[in-house]
Order: C-alpha cells, then sequence, then structure tokens
C-alpha cells in the first residue's frame, strides 16, 4: 500500500499590474475621507487655534509630509503588499516589522468599523429627510448589517472596482461640498476676503499645537497606496508620487475648506455641532441640498471603509504567505484574486462590534469617535515606527541622509506628541480608557509573537521578504 504526499494548496496570488495612478490616488484619497474630516475637523481645530487654525492645519501637512517622504524612500525600493510592515524589516528586523503591522491592522480595523458607524449615521439622516424612520437601533442595526455587507463585498470582489467604487463615491462627496464652500464665498461677497486669518491675532500657541493634533489625525491613512505593490503598474514610480501628491492636494482642500467655514460662520464655527448644514442655511440653500450633503459625508464614511479594509487584507495576506498567521489567510481567492479569507474577517468583526455598541445603546457618532481614536493610535506607533527605520535604513544603504534625518525627527517627535496630547489631560469617560485598550490589544499580538518565535523560528527570517515578484500564484 502507497501513500500519496498532498500538495499543499496553491495560492491564486493577487492580481499583478492593474492598478494605473489613477486608481491608486483613488486608493489614498478614499482611505484619508477627505468629506468626513472637513465636515468636522476645522470646527474642532477652531476651538482651541483660533485664528491660528489655518497655520495648525499647515503644521499638520508639514509633519504627513516628512512621514510620506520616508515612506517614500522604501516605496522606491521595495514594492510589497505589506506596507509599512515590510518596510520597518528592511532596517529595525522582524520585531519592530511585527509590530508596525499589528499597530497598522489595528489602525485599518479601527478606522474600518469606525467609519461604519459613521456611514449609518448619515445613512440613516438621509432616510429621515425622506420620511422613513431609520434613526432608530432598530433601523441603526439594520443599516449596519447592510453597508457593511456591502462594503465587504466589493472588496471581495477585486481591487479595481472596489477602488474605482471608493473613488467615485469619495469624490462625488468631495465635489457637493466644495459646490457649497464655493457657493458660499459668492453668497457673502466681500466678507469672503477674511485677513485676519492669515494674522494668528489672538491664537495661542498651545491651541495651535492641539489644532495641530487634530489635522494630523485628519490625514491618517494617507499612505495606503503602497500596500498595493503587487497590484499597481509601475509601483516604485507610481506609488511615492501617489503618496505625496494625495498629501499636497487634501492638505489644500482643508485649507480651503477651514479658511471658507471660518470667514462664512466667525466665531459661530467654534458652537456648531454641523458646520456644513449651518453654512447651507447661513447661505439660504435649498431645502433639498440637505439631503445631498448628507448623501455625500455618507458616501465618504463608506469609501474609508472599503480603502481601508483592502489595506487589511493585504498586510495580513503578506503575514500569511510569511508564517505569521495561518497561511490560509496567505491564500486569495481563485477568480477574484482578493484576500477574500481576511476581507471576510475584517468586514464581519466590524459588524459586530458596532452593533454590540449600538445594542448598548451607543449612537453611531459615538461609534466613530470611539473606534477611530482607537485606530488612529495604531497609526501613529506604524508612523513612527517607519520614520525611524528610514533613518537607519538610509545610513546602512548609504543614501544622502540629511533631508530623511530631519523628516523622520520631525515624524517621531510629532506622533509621540499626538500620542501625549490624547492621554494628558485625561480626556472623559470613555475615551480615556480607549489607550489601555489599544495597548492590551497591541500586548495581545506581542504575546502571539512571541509564541510564533518560540515554536517557529524559521519564520523571523521570512518576515519582510515578500516582494512583489513572490506573490505569485495562479494569479
Amino acid at each position: 500500500m502507497s501513500t500519496v504526499k498532498q500538495a499543499p494548496p496553491q495560492d491564486a496570488g493577487l492580481r499583478h499590474g492593474v492598478m494605473g495612478s489613477a486608481e491608486l490616488g483613488a486608493q489614498a484619497i478614499a482611505n484619508i475621507a477627505p468629506s468626513a474630516v472637513l465636515a468636522f475637523t476645522a470646527a474642532a481645530i477652531f476651538i482651541s487655534a483660533g485664528s491660528g487654525t489655518l497655520l495648525s492645519l499647515l503644521l499638520a501637512m508639514i509633519v504627513i509630509l516628512s512621514v510620506g517622504w520616508c515612506v517614500t524612500i522604501f516605496a522606491r525600493k521595495n514594492a510589497s503588499a505589506g506596507s509599512l510592515y515590510t518596510y520597518v524589516s528592511k532596517s529595525l528586523g522582524p520585531t519592530a516589522a511585527y509590530i508596525a503591522g499589528l499597530a497598522l491592522i489595528i489602525g485599518c480595523w479601527g478606522v474600518t468599523a469606525g467609519s461604519l458607524g459613521g456611514g449609518v449615521s448619515y445613512a440613516a439622516d438621509l432616510l429621515q429627510a425622506f420620511g422613513v424612520p431609520a434613526a432608530s437601533t432598530v433601523g441603526y442595526v439594520v443599516l449596519t448589517l447592510i453597508l457593511g455587507a456591502v462594503t465587504t463585498f466589493f472588496t471581495i470582489q477585486g481591487i479595481q472596482i472596489s477602488a474605482r467604487i471608493s473613488f467615485v463615491l469619495e469624490i462625488v462627496s468631495v465635489l457637493i461640498i466644495l459646490t457649497l464652500f464655493v457657493t458660499a464665498l459668492f453668497a457673502i461677497g466681500p466678507d469672503a476676503w477674511d485677513p485676519q486669518q492669515f494674522t494668528l491675532e489672538g491664537a495661542p500657541p498651545q491651541g495651535i499645537a492641539a489644532g495641530m493634533v487634530l489635522g494630523v489625525l485628519g490625514f491618517a491613512g494617507f499612505s495606503s497606496a503602497d500596500a498595493l505593490g503587487r497590484e499597481a503598474k509601475n509601483p516604485y514610480k507610481a506609488i511615492p508620487r501617489v503618496i505625496m501628491w494625495s498629501v499636497v492636494g487634501i492638505g489644500l482642500i482643508y485649507l480651503f475648506g477651514a479658511y471658507t467655514q471660518i470667514a462664512v460662520l466667525g466665531d459661530g464655527l467654534a458652537e456648531s455641532a454641523n458646520p456644513l448644514q449651518d453654512i447651507a442655511d447661513r447661505i439660504g440653500m435649498p431645502v433639498w441640498f440637505t439631503a445631498v450633503l448628507l448623501f455625500g459625508v455618507a458616501a465618504s464614511f463608506s469609501a474609508v471603509c472599503i480603502a481601508a479594509l483592502n489595506v487589511l487584507g493585504r498586510i495580513v495576506y503578506v503575514m500569511g504567505k510569511e508564517g505569521v498567521v495561518h497561511e490560509s489567510l496567505g491564500r486569495t481567492h481563485r477568480k477574484h484574486l482578493t484576500p477574500h479569507r481576511v476581507l471576510l474577517i475584517g468586514g464581519t468583526l466590524s459588524v459586530v462590534v458596532d452593533i454590540a455598541l449600538l445594542l448598548n445603546g451607543v449612537h453611531p457618532m459615538e461609534i466613530v469617535v470611539w473606534l477611530d481614536t482607537f485606530g488612529v493610535y495604531g497609526y501613529m506607533v506604524a508612523y513612527a515606527l517607519v520614520s525611524f527605520a528610514c533613518a537607519v535604513y538610509v545610513q546602512k544603504m548609504g543614501m544622502p541622509r540629511t533631508l530623511v534625518t530631519v523628516c523622520a525627527t520631525i515624524a517621531v517627535l510629532a506622533m509621540a506628541y499626538i500620542f501625549f496630547a490624547n492621554v494628558w489631560p485625561v480626556p472623559a469617560f470613555p475615551l480615556n480608557l480607549i489607550p489601555y485598550v489599544f495597548v492590551a490589544s497591541m500586548l495581545i499580538g506581542l504575546a502571539w509573537f512571541a509564541r510564533i518565535r518560540r515554536i517557529r523560528p524559521d519564520v523571523l527570517a521570512r518576515i519582510g521578504n515578500t516582494e512583489t515578484d513572490t506573490l505569485g500564484g495562479l494569479g
């Protein structure tokens, strides 16, 4: 009697070279979700920074460009679906790479689940505007199931279709809001010129720094195109270009949006719960525009769900290929060529957590604040690590160091300050508990890695070595 050794399942692989620069830009823009940021962030910054709001946003843009420059140094020479996880391994080794990857997974999942709550909140308000009573616990739960299923479905169907849908949703949303802003500036006539915003008169330095923290958080997820190394056309040139230009473009939109909100609402911006609607009311926009505005913001939240889940799927996929997590997570769908198992798990977990919070009386917009805050801690850790790793990398490779050292120093110090500013002074409950939940999540993940190191030390040598050309298979 003979036995036949069964071959291991073959991975279909990620689709190769199908994402052009426009689609990569779509992924980056959708993950940042500028429309959702425009709806709330300027008002929050204005409360602390006052006339220094534009300076806060400009400083935030400089910090993110510093992180972005460090990321692009890696992206020019390394193309992988592992994103910052792979980059950090190039100079700091497997343990630091795993920490960066774990932090980024937490960041992507937190933003996915939090943005799902935002999409549910605005979708419910939109339905209410048409007379459908959706703003109730039952309505929120039903919308969570529907939106969660739809966003997960599109990520599984393929990177091209999900990126295009995200891009269309986000662009439509941005155009709606920019239309409101331009109309508002014309409507207020000579008052549209507000030189006081450029004088910094009465702007407290501490308030400007606090505003910068909020501004940096508004760019979280900006480097998501780097997780599409195999799926991108000409990744070594396209991805670095997209990362930097998306920050510049969206930063200019943020500056324009903040300027317009302050010019139109003045000091009333600090007390506004819904600045966009207040602007529409102030300039007499037609009643139907409220529904358009609600649709735009709901679309933005849905776009970021798709984009963040795409990145989450690819990082865990690479970890599966390298043996850090179960190998079944390192295989793709034979037809769609997407990491469908990871996407299904991540999407389902987002829905389950959001529904659990809803059933305990939490409003969807509170879910946005809580889970996005949880996720942003992950992004901050990953950004600090990749910036430090870049400074080490250029020294090791004998590359020019001055600009990288400056950028890495700005990035690491800024991320440390942002983390500190979010835990001290101690925020109100339950935000005061979120840092501990984040640390606990990281410790659980590190315990898993310690187990892998002990029972499968060979895995360490594979971490960070899954490049574009080794992500093949049937696809």
